[in-house]
């Protein structure tokens, strides 16, 4: 076991605390990436929260880059010096929903408490999502990683691990876009941005954002977006159906948890349109249809994880979109902080204005 500094959540809805903690060395499968970026997704801080519950202490962090110092066995390819990213997509290759091409979904339980991770004096300490990544140092399964170009900036390529893949991975993967089909997004945050971008990619006709705020609005538009209504509007669809020529979207891209937003997304829909719910609300909250006009004009409700990725397959292609120019990565970036500075970015990251804050190992 070597020596790391992690931020570490020892109580649900408190700061982080940077500590000391215990790493193991990879195993058989593993890889150890020493960390040069860390992005924080809203996921983190709901999961800080309390919201879904889980094992404390531990640490969060999911959407990484960074560089392998380890090895273990059986690792494919992969080997110490390659730059890469990691992700929370641990699949084992072999259940029903990897071997149909659904990685996301893995059915092969992990448990996170017996991970690499343990405190200072030994004890027990989530690795949270697998990743563990607010963090100097991860140990992960080699399959939760992709190689990318040595050149390619860390901080950047961080993106790629959760809110870009979810976002472009929702409109082409569990969407299914065809060009010339119109689509609603609902929320212009992080994973958002990127659903109007994967729209945008599939060849939608005309994409309509829908938010808080008219700046969110108008950075949405930076993206791809062609319209953009206000959520706090009485009747927000009433709006989206204006702009898109007095019809309803083939496509409803929900990227917010706010049970209002899962209420409200079937009223965007058209007939046969298409509802993606991407957006994780706390556990237990409902959200409630009327089942029979979903029924009458053929409209359907899907969730989608992670986009629906394989990443071996799709983050090399959005980084080829990227280095195209194709995908917009770096206006994605908000701030970068330290470590040290996590609650700081979390906390600013909790204000809504920011598109993605990442956190920057200096080594």
């Amino acid at each position: 076991m070597q020596t790391i500094k992690a931020a570490v959540c020892r109580e649900f809805n408190a700061p982080l605390v940077i500590e000391d903690v215990q790493l193991a060395d990879p195993g058989m499968g593993e890889v150890e990436v020493t960390l040069d970026a860390v992005a924080i997704c809203h996921s983190d801080i709901t999961y800080a929260s309390g919201a879904w519950g889980g094992h404390l202490p531990a640490v969060y962090g999911h959407e990484a880059a960074g560089i392998i110092t380890k090895a273990g066995t059986a690792v494919g390819t992969y080997k110490e010096g390659d730059s890469v990213v990691v992700t929370l997509i641990r699949a084992c290759g072999f259940c029903p929903s990897c071997a149909g091409g659904k990685p996301t979904i893995c059915e092969t339980p992990y448990d996170t408490v017996k991970g690499p991770l343990r405190t200072a004096d030994g004890g027990p300490l989530e690795q949270a999502m697998a990743c563990g990544a607010f963090a100097e140092k991860v140990v992960v399964d080699h399959s939760q990683i992709v190689k990318i170009p040595e050149t390619m900036g860390k901080d950047v390529a961080s993106l790629l691990s959760c809110g870009v893949i979810t976002g472009v991975g929702a409109a082409v993967n569990a969407a299914q876009m065809r060009p010339g089909q119109d689509v609603v997004v609902i929320g212009a945050g992080g994973v958002g941005l990127n659903a109007i971008q994967g729209a945008r990619i599939a060849g939608a006709r005309r994409i309509v954002a829908v938010d808080m705020t008219e700046e969110k609005l108008e950075i949405a538009k930076e993206f791809g977006a062609t319209h953009g209504v206000l959520a706090t509007l009485d009747a927000p669809w009433k709006a989206a159906y204006k702009a898109l020529g007095g019809r309803g979207a083939d496509v409803v891209l929900i990227t917010v948890g706010a049970i209002q937003a899962y209420d409200q997304a079937p009223r965007y829909l058209g007939r046969g349109g298409k509802a993606v719910m991407i957006g994780m609300p706390h556990s237990g909250a409902q959200a409630s249809y009327e089942p029979v006009i979903l029924a009458a004009i053929g409209q359907g409700l899907v969730g989608s994880k992670m986009g629906d990725v394989v990443i071996q397959r799709d983050i090399p292609w959005m980084i080829d979109l990227y280095e195209q120019g194709r995908l917009k990565l770096d206006e994605l970036i908000s701030g970068r902080w330290s470590l040290d500075q996590i609650n700081e970015a979390i906390a600013d990251t909790k204000t809504g204005s920011a598109k993605r804050n990442v956190i920057i190992f200096d080594r």
